[in-house]
């Protein structure tokens, strides 16, 4: 039994450990060309009058700006302020779309004068990240169009009304295009409205199409965090990874929403209609993952409109506030398969900090509460390791004698399990019911949002980070930097060991050895990990040295 424990324990440690090596925090190196992209893309769907579906509309390419645009852009070109609460975001009063999305709440370190958090990111300064535009199959209905605009700044205080910009341009096949951006003070969804007419004397034909294009950063800081590319197809979630876009990604159905996903932040477009459109993802020459959603293509006779409405979503991968904008962006929320047991945990641990005011605590508590759960199980564990325990030196006689003979040394061990009322696996399936639930945790705690930046106690600044006392300037072996004392990973280690040496010795020696090695292979590997994952296995094993402790009194 003891075996079996250890394999199951041991197993599950090296799948994480193996997941986190091959997809955890690593370098990625962006290639080098620096190209310019296109002004196109953006995101939507669109239900217009005379609409139809054909082949599809050509992928857009990335090109050159239009000349009329490149030589009239330094004299129109002005940077359109908006400021709410929550965010600071420019727009380029060009072409109408994001240039920049920088988040009040959030700063790149825990320090209080760090900048904030910037959302849109790439190697060209003068990049438009996310946008909508009207693309038609001619090259000269591609042009870019010169926008002029409502306001050149939007300021929101706490409890204001929502006030909107408006972009207005026209194309030289006289389409009039008009893109009207509606602000929240107090929270992150941006409403778009997009309206084309045709105010020539001829047909038009084109499509919505909604894209945006954001870099990849150089390292991941936390484990288990995905960045890429997702989207909500036929209502189930699809992510693609930088490295699986070395080809253009085409997928088509009913898509919810497309996006770009960071460990902790994400855009998103969101259609505000459910239909049949197409997506398609692929990475730039400049190293930057593109998203592109089209809608099908519109007809419009001279005078005729179509309109197309969306959301765009910039913030936090945060569950509440992802699931209260609905459309099933919660779907961006991903803890694999232990979903059905992360989500639970994640909304108790908001729940307790709600009252307490601090994450660190929470983690204590939702720890409490499981061992809670679980005590009838682990109780039945420990006690079963007793029995086991009393019966080793029979179990020894009979390995002795039978050792040239499994099958009757098998026979004889089922025999004396049944004379003294004792379950081999007692020990065993209690503790391996419970490894899901670790494994949820450790999704939870390595990389929700809600620890990001979440202090604790005193050197504890930020529980998604690993915890470190001090600093070093030299490296330390197993270490990655910043190199300092682990000092919770150590008390983690130490309660181990007392765990261990409080448990029942296996009758083998080999098995008690290997598990008396397993507080230093434990420290080892948790000494990188987050100091929130750190503070729940901590915690546990103090709870488990008490229940043992109080089993084993109960038990003289």
């Amino acid at each position: 039994m003891e075996k079996n424990t250890i394999i199951a324990f041991v197993l599950s440690f090296l799948v994480l450990i193996a997941w986190s090596f091959l997809f955890g925090p690593q370098q990625e190196q962006a290639p080098k060309e620096t190209e310019p992209v296109a002004e196109k893309g953006g995101k939507l769907t669109s239900e217009q009058p005379q609409s139809k579906v054909p082949e599809g509309l050509p992928p857009p390419k990335e090109q050159e700006a239009p000349a009329a645009l490149a030589e009239a852009a330094p004299a129109l070109q002005k940077d359109i302020l908006v400021e709410t609460p929550l965010y600071e975001a420019t727009f380029s009063s060009v072409v109408a779309r994001f240039k920049s999305f920088r988040l009040k709440k959030y700063r790149v370190t825990t320090d209080p004068r760090a900048p904030f958090v910037e959302l849109l990111n790439s190697k060209d300064s003068g990049q438009n990240y996310l946008g909508v535009a009207f693309d038609a199959p001619s090259p000269k209905a591609k042009e870019a169009i010169l926008y002029h605009v409502s306001k050149d700044r939007v300021q929101l205080e706490q409890g204001a009304s929502p006030q909107e910009i408006t972009f207005t341009g026209k194309t030289s096949d006289g389409l009039s295009v008009q893109q009207t951006f509606r602000f929240h003070p107090d929270r992150y969804p941006i409403d778009l409205t997009v309206t084309v007419q045709n105010r020539s004397n001829q047909d038009a034909e084109g499509a919505f199409r909604a894209s945006l294009q954001n870099m990849p950063p150089q390292d991941k800081q936390s484990y288990y965090a995905f960045v890429g590319l997702a989207l909500a197809s036929n209502n189930k979630l699809q992510e693609i990874e930088s490295g699986d876009l070395k080809e253009t990604k085409n997928i088509s159905g009913q898509i919810g929403w497309i996006a770009y996903e960071s460990e902790y932040f994400m855009t998103a477009f969101i259609p505000q209609e459910l239909k049949e459109t197409a997506f398609q993802g692929r990475k730039l020459s400049t190293g930057a993952l593109e998203a592109t959603l089209s809608a099908p293509a519109v007809a419009l006779t001279a005078g005729a409109q179509a309109s197309s409405g969306y959301t765009i979503y910039l913030g936090p991968r945060e569950l509440g506030i992802v699931k209260e904008i609905g459309k099933n962006l919660d779907l961006a929320i991903d803890f694999g398969w232990t979903n059905v047991i992360a989500k639970p945990l994640l909304y108790s641990l908001r729940f307790f900090n709600k009252y307490v005011g601090n994450y660190g605590i929470a983690i204590i508590i939702l720890t409490v509460l499981v061992k809670i759960l679980f005590w009838p199980l682990t109780h039945k564990s420990y006690k079963s390791m007793k029995e086991m325990q009393k019966i080793q030196p029979l179990m020894a006689k009979l390995r002795e004698k039978y050792k040239n003979n499994r099958e009757q040394m098998n026979k004889e061990m089922m025999a004396l399990y049944r004379t003294y009322k004792v379950n081999p696996m007692g020990g065993c399936l209690p503790m391996v019911i419970q490894i899901p639930v670790f494994f949820a945790l450790f999704r939870i705690l390595g990389s929700a949002i809600e620890l990001r930046h979440a202090p604790f106690l005193w050197w504890i600044n930020d529980l998604s980070a690993p915890d470190r006392l001090f600093s070093f300037p030299f490296e330390i072996p197993f270490m990655t930097p910043p190199y300092g004392i682990p000092v919770l990973t150590l008390f983690m280690g130490a309660s181990m060991f007392i765990q261990q040496k409080m448990t029942p010795t296996p009758g083998d020696q080999t098995q008690a050895k290997i598990m008396m090695m397993l507080p230093i292979i434990f420290t080892v590997m948790f000494i990188n990990f987050p100091s929130g994952l750190v503070l729940y296995w901590l915690v546990n094993n103090i709870l488990s040295i008490g229940q043992q402790y109080r089993i084993l009194r109960k038990s003289a």
